[in-house]
């Protein structure tokens, strides 16, 4: 089947969902608002009342919301590196996969920073870390690569957007709104698919694919700094640049293989998103787990071997107080993922979307045991403090609001998607990358 033909195949399957919204949609989305209105009941509730309706304290000023930041963060770069490098090295299969990778980062950039705030007691000041920021701190670094990310994020989500603004702007067969019609034709820039154009927008996404790609590295390892360049028991680490590279390509993969099947059900996608598709990125999957898996052994090892009290505290703490989240986070969340994908008789669709959605909760779960159990073994403990001061345990209000995070995560999605096919039309009809280099 040709590049045009292919196109024309899947602007039909989009189209009952581009012209009309079924009731079990709203249904869907109506679901997903009240979760976000049960955030922000919860937002509200701290905002009057304080943190003290949190479960953080003296000791644990850092809570579910962090772990929550890193995690979407994390998010954002691997859907960053996984789009970008996809891109770079113009692999076939990424065609109808790379829309959903680049939906991811900016979706996730946007929601992330959001948790930072909600740990802010004032947020009345927040505007002094642009007017007077400490650029020996790695609290100012982060901005400055969150923001620049950001921005550099949007400019290749839109860059990969254009082609098909204008290819929707001039279909006769879906019938879309006046208004939408409208929209289409602002945003395609005048894109008419001249070979000039082409050449332009296909230089610009690959410069911006590079670039995004060093900035996801560059950014995601100030994050770590936070943590590795402090004197916390199980932060002050050098490897924690390259384990959290390592650990955002490990959820973001994971996540990938979940919105796949996800969509893949939604829009009856079987056609294009094929088994391949699951292959290729459970194979990822696992290579980045074996990485993954020897980060953490090495972590957790310097900490127990060396002669450090504190960290032998901790180490306790973690094979005691926090034991099935340690063993699930670094024993299941890694073996299970090379397990399954490894032995090609269990790398079916299910089992390698099975162990997606085990890899991003023990992601998840990994990043709570690296940030509470280090809070709750402080080098300079509070003396004579109340028990539940030195021990954090979240309350509804933090429930909430993570809830809404994921709430507002999914309903981007949903929006996107309804707004333009989640399969990029342009990358379905291929460019001819001769002809551009004639051009050059």
């Amino acid at each position: 089947m040709n590049d045009i033909a292919q196109q024309d195949k899947l602007l039909a399957k989009f189209k009952p969902f581009l012209e009309t919204t079924s009731t079990r949609w709203y249904l869907i989305l109506l679901v997903l608002i009240l979760i976000f209105a049960w955030g922000i009941s919860g937002l509200v509730t701290q905002i009057t009342g304080g943190h003290i309706v949190t479960g953080m304290r003296d000791n644990v000023v850092w809570g579910v919301y962090i772990v929550n930041f890193i995690f979407f963060m994390g998010l954002s770069y691997a859907g960053a590196l996984v789009s970008g490098v996809l891109h770079l090295f113009n692999s076939e299969w990424r065609k109808p996969i790379i829309r959903m990778a680049e939906l991811v980062t900016v979706i996730s950039l946007m929601i992330g920073p959001f948790f930072i705030f909600l740990c802010i007691g004032r947020l009345d000041r927040l505007h002094y870390l642009f007017i007077h920021p400490r650029i020996q701190s790695p609290i100012s670094w982060d901005v400055i690569g969150i923001t620049t990310d950001l921005i550099g994020c949007f400019i290749y989500l839109y860059l990969s957007f254009i082609e098909d603004f204008a290819i929707l702007r001039d279909q006769k067969s879906i019938n879309l709104p006046k208004w939408r019609q409208k929209v289409y034709k602002f945003l395609a820039l005048g894109y008419t698919g001249t070979p000039k154009q082409k050449k332009i927008i296909h230089k610009s996404r690959t410069l911006m694919s590079a670039m995004i790609i060093a900035i996801a590295i560059i950014v995601y390892s100030v994050l770590a700094w936070i943590f590795g360049v402090t004197l916390q028991p199980g932060w002050d680490s050098t490897i924690f640049g390259p384990y959290f590279v390592i650990a955002a390509i490990f959820s973001g993969s994971g996540l990938m293989i979940i919105l796949m099947w996800i969509f893949r059900r939604i829009y009856h996608l079987e056609e294009f998103i094929t088994k391949k598709h699951f292959v290729n990125m459970g194979v990822l999957l696992l290579v980045v787990a074996a990485f993954y898996g020897y980060f953490t052994f090495c972590d957790y090892l310097t900490k127990w071997y060396g002669s450090v009290k504190i960290n032998a505290e901790l180490i306790d703490k973690l094979f005691t107080e926090f034991n099935w989240m340690f063993i699930f986070a670094n024993y299941f969340g890694i073996i299970i993922p090379i397990v399954i994908v490894g032995i090609p008789h269990l790398r079916t669709i299910r089992n390698i979307t099975i162990a997606a959605v085990i890899a991003v909760v023990a992601l998840w779960v990994n990043r709570y045991i690296i940030v509470i159990p280090t809070l709750e073994t402080p080098f300079l403990p509070i003396q004579e403090s109340r028990a539940d001061w030195l021990s954090y345990s979240p309350t509804w209000v933090e429930w909430s609001l993570t809830a809404g995070g994921v709430a507002i995560f999914i309903i981007l999605f949903k929006l996107a998607s309804k707004f333009l096919p989640i399969i990029s039309l342009s990358e379905m009809s291929g460019v001819d990358h001769r002809e551009l280099k004639i051009l050059e």
